[in-house]
């Protein structure tokens, strides 16, 4: 068994994190507004793309940082 290089450990353990589906939760942390906000936006289909696993809804980072992106303020500053 060859040993994986450190720098290529933390990519691949980097990679796996990205992929895992995140909870509502961790969504609310990470976007900073409350779970009931981000049920409210799934119910209007105006948040990020979600996934229903069972009883449960689930998102990628991908798709939410895809949807972060749609709705970026394109608006410039005043003194830029």
């Amino acid at each position: 068994e060859t040993a994986i290089p450190r720098t290529r450990r933390a990519q691949v353990m980097n990679e796996v994190v990205d992929e895992r589906l995140m909870t509502i939760a961790e969504l609310s942390t990470m976007l900073g507004v409350p779970i009931d906000t981000l049920y409210g936006w799934r119910h209007r289909g105006e948040g990020p793309k979600g996934y229903r696993v069972g009883r449960h809804v689930r998102y990628r980072r991908s798709s939410v940082e895809a949807w972060l992106e749609e709705h970026a303020d394109r608006r410039q500053s005043a003194r830029e």
